[in-house]
């Protein structure tokens, strides 16, 4: 984690993972959700807490979540029906529910139709945010398989040379198993910083780094500098001579599988009235479908390896890939509690004492 997102030690607040599970279970289902939704969103929640994906842990989204359940944009007993069946895919209106307690659900459909079928996937609309979309992915893993996820995040980010958000901030999330080693589990935005990373960024003081962000007219913004009241999010490379027009490109590809595939839109169309909520995907890839998966997880265990052993460049400490930091940062969090700013602890007890809950972190 960059230095901008993560909250200095000497005000951390740290939390144990099972109180902090405790209190967000006992505030989702104050605000109307049944046990088994309340359960997985809270799982959903501190998933992205213990392995430090802070930007969408409970220091951001719970906030966002407990809005939207008092205005009733999100419907915290969502009945999700599936519209459209093939054999190995589906398209689910889930009912304007929470993506954290519904999405879940839906990579389960994933896998049980890539258990009989090879791949199976599962496309929704009608949908609300889904949290850290590696936590979809990973559920894959203990079934032999390769979990995908993504889904349409709003619109935020400019296409390369605009002046004006046309697509989604869009996360994609992959997970391998391997046998021995941390599994690989990728997870980014196809922005060059995720939406909720710069609400941390903002949290901490910290600026916005070169190719973050573009003035209000679509310049790239190219120093550190605080970021600007109006401002939109580059795509992922910030400039077309660093990449961005992939990022752009990717960021649309996503829109596409996740939000106009599945009719939800996407994220401009959405904007402009149409479309239908927000739009989800989920992929399962059967392992033994194509392999045999005991050996496919000793040929990533070899692979992973040889990552974490190249020569690093001078100056570095060591090479790794992704979902090795993340393991490291679980073991560290349950075992130390989950660092949390003073301002989120104090955004829980106003929340505790609006619905009327004791202070369950005390």
């Amino acid at each position: 984690m960059l230095k901008q997102f993560a909250v200095p030690e000497d005000i951390a607040v740290r939390v144990e993972v099972d109180k902090m599970h405790n209190a967000v279970l006992q505030i989702f289902l104050e605000l109307g959700m049944d046990e088994e939704n309340a359960e997985r969103s809270t799982d959903t929640l501190l998933y992205a807490d213990t392995r430090g994906i802070d930007s969408h842990g409970v220091s951001n989204m719970l906030r966002v979540y407990v809005a939207g359940l008092r205005s009733g944009d999100i419907n915290p007993r969502p009945e999700w029906k599936i519209e459209r069946e093939f054999p190995a895919t589906a398209t689910v209106d889930t009912d304007r529910g929470l993506g954290v307690a519904v999405g879940p659900k839906l990579m389960e459909l994933a896998i049980t139709k890539a258990k009989t079928y090879g791949v199976g996937t599962v496309i929704a609309n009608n949908g609300r945010h889904f949290g850290a979309a590696a936590y979809h992915a990973q559920l894959a893993i203990e079934h032999n398989m390769i979990g995908l996820s993504m889904t349409v995040g709003g619109l935020s980010v400019v296409p390369t040379f605009g002046a004006e958000a046309r697509v989604g901030l869009n996360p994609l999330s992959i997970a391998v198993p391997a046998k021995d080693e941390p599994p690989f589990i990728f997870d980014a935005s196809m922005s060059s910083v995720a939406g909720n990373k710069v609400r941390l960024a903002q949290r901490l003081g910290e600026p916005m780094l070169p190719g973050w962000v573009a003035e209000a007219d679509g310049t790239p913004i190219m120093e550190p500098k605080e970021l600007p009241e109006d401002f939109l999010i580059l795509p992922l490379g910030g400039t077309r001579e660093i990449g961005s027009h992939k990022g752009y490109s990717l960021a649309a590809t996503i829109d596409i599988l996740a939000g106009v595939l599945s009719t939800a839109g996407s994220a401009f169309q959405r904007s402009e009235g149409s479309g239908n909520g927000i739009g989800h995907h989920f992929t399962a890839f059967n392992i033994e479908a194509f392999t045999d998966a005991d050996e496919f997880k000793s040929n990533m265990d070899e692979y992973l390896q040889a990552l974490k052993e190249t020569p690093t460049a001078p100056g570095q400490e060591r090479v790794i890939y992704a979902g090795v930091e993340e393991h490291e940062q679980e073991i560290e969090r349950r075992e130390r509690g989950i660092p949390y700013h003073p301002e989120v602890i104090e955004w829980f007890e106003t929340t505790f004492s609006e619905l009327g809950l004791s202070n369950l972190l005390s």
